[in-house]
């Protein structure tokens, strides 16, 4: 079984061109069964591993405890082991975001840090196949287009993803085999999450109906992902046939857009960048016959109907003047949307809001006014949460701002730092601490 599963791993490393021999490789470690298989399988593989663990601090002592665990594997492995700490539910609510997406954040932020300091050419991460087969159904069951039934992939990007090929309870005989211990994290045994429900109540059933179910649905995500880069070599063909402009002008020809095998598809790819919803594209996809003038609007872009083509116009806004704000409680600026910010202070202990259109400081670190202003080519800051900086530009890529909202992002300022990217994310060397004995608010209404 132990040579089995290690020819397995490194058959699925070499056939997909993952890693190169004897790489230095990041492995995310959190001390379960499938990590710790991971870091175990790349070791006698040849890799050098440099082991990354995040502790979110989430589960009070069981957090600390597989800290521990991790530190005395890596010590009796002879591996080099990087710690990150979080006060992650803190870094949820600051965001507005749920805790699974707050800790999806801050680990891969210092998953890629760790990767450049260490000169790794990967990082590896412990997803196996049944992860990939409840991804699948998970996007199924909340609705989702041709992507989101591919699964999860081997690589994208610097991400690494070993042992798609086997499955969790291959992994499992492994670790008993090879007689090392593992750690359970006691929320992966509760239904209170859809992907727990899937995988402890769902799954369970689908197996009972079709004993090589896993197996099925992983064969179709594999041909699901063959299909979709079909799909992506055709679309950019139709886009190039179609459509002619950027963002901010676009012009889509009629006639040839009745030519394609899917409007609606085509129109999807070319409008919801854009900001248009479902609804708007299929009314759109509706009118290619219908009276010159049909116009349809998003939050930053306009349709027109013209008699041979859809002209696409972005909605250009009031140039906005950077605006100083003494930072005292009361004061309000009006946005180029008609939006206000306020300012307001509470004391220390205030429960700081969940919601991205409100940003809570530190009101001891701010020294002299504000300024509200647009962002401009190498501005940067470090996202709360976080410790290294990083480039506006960059930000507002990974959060995924469209072209035109990029255009119309706003930053407050004190002095030379960023404090808040507006409406996105606070500056971590401005947040709340044990020191704070005041707090400052902006609030966007």
């Amino acid at each position: 079984m132990v040579m089995d599963f290690t020819n397995r791993v490194k058959q699925y490393i070499d056939t997909n061109r993952l890693l190169k021999n004897g790489s230095t490789v990041i492995v995310g470690v959190s001390g379960g069964a499938d990590s710790t298989a991971l870091l175990k399988v790349l070791l006698a593989l040849g890799y050098r591993c440099i082991a990354v663990h995040c502790n979110f601090h989430l589960r009070g002592a069981e957090s600390d405890r597989d800290q521990k665990f991790v530190e005395d594997l890596c010590h009796s492995l002879g591996v080099e082991l990087i710690t990150y700490g979080y006060d992650t539910a803190s870094y949820a609510r600051q965001k507005g975001i749920s805790i699974e997406m707050a800790a999806r954040e801050l680990r891969y932020a210092d998953f890629e840090k760790a990767m450049q300091e260490c000169g790794a050419s990967a990082i590896c991460i412990a997803h196996h196949r049944d992860d990939s087969v409840e991804t699948l159904l998970l996007n199924l069951i909340r609705g989702t287009g041709l992507r989101g039934l591919t699964g999860i992939k081997s690589k994208n990007g610097h991400i690494i993803r070993p042992m798609l090929c086997v499955s969790r309870h291959e992994i499992e005989e492994y670790l008993k085999e090879i007689d090392q211990p593992y750690i359970t994290d006691s929320t992966n045994l509760e239904t209170d999450y859809t992907r727990n429900k899937i995988r402890l109540e769902l799954l369970p059933l689908i197996r009972r109906i079709n004993p090589s179910a896993d197996s099925s649905i992983e064969s179709t995500a594999l041909h699901l992902q063959q299909a979709y880069a079909f799909y992506n070599q055709a679309i950019e063909q139709a886009l190039a046939e179609v459509v002619t402009g950027d963002e901010s002008n676009l012009t889509i020809n009629i006639a040839r857009l009745k030519a394609v095998p899917s409007v609606q598809a085509l129109l999807f790819e070319i409008l919801s960048p854009l900001g248009f919803n479902d609804a708007q594209i299929t009314a759109v996809a509706a009118s290619l016959d219908s009276q010159t003038g049909t116009g349809f609007t998003s939050a930053t872009h306009r349709i027109i109907k013209d008699r041979e083509a859809f002209i696409v116009t972005s909605i250009e806004t009031t140039a906005f003047t950077p605006v100083a704000l003494s930072g005292y409680s009361g004061e309000s600026v009006e946005l180029p949307d008609g939006k206000v910010i306020t300012v307001t202070t509470a004391p220390a202990d205030t429960p700081i809001s969940a919601s991205p259109s409100i940003a809570t400081f530190d009101a001891d670190l701010i020294d002299g006014p504000l300024s509200i202003r647009p962002w401009k080519e190498g501005d940067w800051f470090i996202p709360f949460g976080m410790k290294g900086r990083k480039l506006i530009s960059d930000y507002l890529t990974d959060s995924k701002v469209s072209a035109a909202e990029r255009k119309k992002q706003l930053v407050v300022t004190q002095g030379n730092d960023i404090i808040w990217v507006v409406g996105l994310r606070s500056d971590n060397r401005y947040r709340i601490d044990k020191n704070t004995t005041q707090q400052l608010i902006l609030t966007i209404k």
